[in-house]
């Protein structure tokens, strides 16, 4: 059909209306949307993304850091090595796999899975076992009390905690396991703490870091007998702290004999992988489960742990958590299958066959060296080395120290323990700085206190440590156990010094690694305590900065950043040549004359004040006997100068000076007479420090003199003084009987002037000290 022009033109017209003003909207609505997103949207999302280097360039940014400050992450990042680069590479995979259609993810997840489980089922030997992967360690032994709760209590998935209440679960855990591994288990069971039952270990009998069998069969005796169900027990083959390994064997019998299920934990584990393995370690291939953490063992980022463990349900497996039916999940594995086929099995046993080198070497090393106490249980099957520093007996004599120990809770022992613990806390923190790459650190022991901790399965790995690391470590520790020694006889003596002295207070800090704590006590003259509490930190403060302005070894601070005693002077590590009676009277001299000084600035005030005062009552009592002296008439203008040019008056000038020093007015007739300002009293005189004293060339302060420079300074004196007994002899002197004229006079002087500047500088060019009375003195002292 043919359509009407004009409704054909009316048509186009009102489309190209329609246009304009949806056009005109969508611009309204683009530029809100800009506004929104300039507005509301983060910097890095707006527009339309950033690339992959910008982006990369962020990530390196926050991993290094522009300051690049914390250098051990960086350590790390460089040690990855390659097979490292598979275990990354893995988690890149599983991303990419998990897209795959269904079935063929099926079976490639299926594949990857058995592969890995029957690979360390082989290298740990544990036969016939399931495996469980897991980011989080704990989390295999949550599952696995999950899997026993489900197994004991056979209407647990029905009746929920009513069957729990009804028969209260109990887990046993060593009071040597890591800490708050208990209380982890209860909040994600949802079980009450009473559940817990912790195992103490061994004190009278056997190793103290061993679960006590005994005590343990008593324990389950009594909950059986109350009418709660002994569920799991939790052993260590290595200890979180000390890396022992418990009675295993004896273990696993008392479980079976009460139907519990064992899980045994613990660095110890991975020497199952190597040709030999102690018995107290191959005990754990029996127990029920185990969890194994290959990625600090083996040196692999981001690895999951896995937990190895024997059920002939799969059901109950399933409900527990170990098992899923998602193929994604089971990708987990993937990092693990490649780094282990990189690595295979000379490589996996190599690592764990180097670090246990490494423990041996420390130890071999650590058994020649005094004052040095190892912790060790089995020599030959735990890669773990304690050991912290220890003096027999200290200062004190054996058989007070003896009496002593006959009382358990004595405050002497407790103190000494606290500062071998601090010792200890400060030698641990100056060796993992010294050596990073022996990967050392300080770890809290129940019964042996603060000692530093060697575990190479944990850190090798990461941080590349070799034998000359341990050779290097052993090194540094040589290098501090002389100061420690040092520091710890010095410490009472100190104390006794700093008591003795008049104006110092010692302060007892137990936690500060070092000779002492002292504090300068100011003299307070009825001040409150707001105004004495700001004097003694302004002198304490100052008194710290002269004291390392000194040129001496030690460290002078304000202590600890947190927990340390206000308006102190700590003092650090010390050596054995050290003077301690020189040192306490140094601070003392010092807080004294800063404490005068101060004194006398704050007083300046009062003082000026006082003698503006009395300047102008004298001023004022001057005019008035001027006036009595000079008359009435005088004092007319033009009266008293006609009578001043008749008679004049002869006064005497009057002035006064005020003298800052002395505090007070003086009269300037002296300064007329002598045509010069005089000194005016004498000032006070300074006190002096013994810093003071002399002493020989590149001797620091504080130091113990040798005898040998006492003799040099003698002989020296001697010879100097010799030899200006010699220039007074060769001084030519003139009699009184002998006359001379005035020509003769001035040639004799010239002729004497230049005999003993000639003397001087045959002396001078001596290698003899210039002063010899001040040498003498010194002699005469000592």
């Amino acid at each position: 059909k043919m359509v009407d022009p004009t409704l054909a033109e009316m048509g186009k017209n009102l489309n190209e209306a329609m246009k304009m003003l949806e056009d005109s909207q969508r611009k309204v609505e683009e530029e809100n949307e800009k506004k929104y997103a300039r507005k509301d949207i983060p910097g890095p999302l707006q527009g339309s993304g950033q690339d992959m280097v910008s982006i990369l360039q962020l990530v390196q940014n926050l991993m290094h850091g522009e300051e690049e400050e914390e250098t051990s992450q960086s350590y790390r990042l460089q040690n990855v090595g390659e097979q490292g680069h598979m275990a990354l590479l893995g988690h890149s995979l599983a991303a990419y796999i998990s897209v795959l259609e269904r079935e063929r993810l099926r079976k490639l997840t299926t594949r990857i899975l058995s592969d890995t489980t029957l690979w360390l089922c082989r290298l740990f030997r544990y036969e016939n076992g399931s495996a469980y992967y897991h980011e989080d360690d704990r989390e295999g032994l949550l599952k696995i009390c999950r899997l026993v709760i489900h197994t004991r209590y056979e209407d647990y998935t029905v009746e929920g905690f009513n069957v729990l209440y009804t028969k209260q679960p109990v887990i046993y855990i060593s009071s040597a396991a890591r800490t708050g591994l208990g209380q982890a288990l209860c909040n994600q069971l949802g079980l009450p703490l009473s559940c817990v039952c912790r195992v103490p270990c061994n004190t009278m009998f056997g190793s103290q870091h061993q679960m006590d069998v005994a005590l343990l069969d008593r324990l389950i005796k009594d909950d059986v007998e109350s009418g709660k169900l002994p569920l799991l027990l939790v052993a260590n083959a290595g200890t979180a702290g000390a890396g022992h390994t418990d009675k295993l064997g004896r273990l696993k019998e008392l479980c079976e004999q009460y139907n519990m299920w064992l899980h045994v934990e613990g660095v110890n584990l991975a020497t199952l992988a190597l040709g030999y393995v102690s018995s107290s370690v191959l005990a754990a291939t029996k127990c029920d489960s185990m969890t194994l953490t290959l990625g600090s063992w083996l040196g692999l980022p981001a690895v999951p742990a896995v937990t190895l463990y024997r059920h002939e349900d799969p059901s109950l497996s399933l409900a527990a958590g170990l098992t899923s039916s998602q193929p994604v999940e089971k990708l987990r594995a993937l990092p693990l299958w490649l780094s282990l086929q990189y690595l295979g099995h000379n490589g996996i046993v190599e690592r764990i066959k180097h670090a246990s080198q490494l423990s041996q070497r420390l130890l071999e090393n650590l058994k020649n060296l005094d004052f040095i106490k190892t912790s060790v249980e089995d020599e030959l099957s735990s890669p773990v080395v304690v050991f912290k520093f220890f003096q027999e007996y200290s200062n004190r004599d054996q058989t007070s120290h003896a009496a002593q120990a006959s009382t358990i809770q004595h405050p002497i022992i407790s103190s000494e323990r606290h500062i071998y613990d601090t010792f200890n806390q400060w030698l641990g923190e100056q060796l993992a700085q010294l050596v990073p790459a022996s990967g050392v650190d300080v770890v809290e022991l129940e019964d042996e206190g603060t000692c530093v901790r060697f575990s190479p399965l944990m850190t090798s790995a990461v941080l590349g440590t070799e034998i000359q690391d341990i050779d290097q470590l052993v090194d540094c520790l040589k290098m501090k156990i002389p100061v420690l020694t040092s520091t710890l006889q010095l410490r009472e003596e100190f104390e006794q010094e700093v008591r003795r002295t008049v104006g110092l207070l010692y302060v007892e800090d137990l936690g500060w690694p070092g000779l002492g704590v002292v504090r300068y006590s100011y003299h307070s003259d009825g001040k409150n305590d707001d105004k004495q509490e700001k004097e003694l930190e302004k002198i304490n403060t100052e008194l710290l900065k002269k004291l390392n302005e000194l040129e001496s070894d030690l460290t002078f601070s304000l202590g600890p950043e947190f927990g340390g005693q206000k308006n102190c002077v700590y003092i650090g590590m010390v050596t054995e040549d050290l003077d301690v009676s020189e040192l306490v009277e140094t601070i003392a001299a010092t807080g004294k004359e800063i404490e005068e000084n101060s004194r006398l600035l704050e007083n300046m005030t009062e003082v000026v004040r006082k003698g503006i005062q009395e300047a102008q009552l004298q001023l004022q009592k001057a005019n008035e006997e001027r006036l009595l002296e000079e008359g009435l008439l005088r004092q007319i203008p033009v009266v008293g100068s006609v009578l001043n040019w008749f008679s004049p008056f002869q006064a005497s000038p009057k002035g006064r000076t005020f003298n800052l020093t002395a505090g007070c007015l003086e009269s300037t007739e002296s300064m007329y007479v002598s045509k010069a300002q005089g000194t005016g009293t004498t000032p006070p005189p300074t006190p002096t420090s013994s810093f003071a004293k002399q002493k020989l060339p590149g001797q620091k302060a504080f130091k113990r003199s040798l005898r040998s420079s006492d003799g040099f300074s003698e002989t020296s004196s001697i010879s100097h003084c010799d030899d200006l007994e010699k220039m007074d002899q060769r001084t030519p002197t003139l009699l009184p009987s002998q006359e001379q004229g005035p020509l003769e006079t001035e040639k004799a002087e010239e002729q004497k002037e230049a005999q003993v500047q000639t003397d001087t500088e045959e002396i001078h060019s001596d290698k003899s000290p210039p002063d010899c009375t001040k040498v003498e003195n010194q002699a005469s002292q000592r």
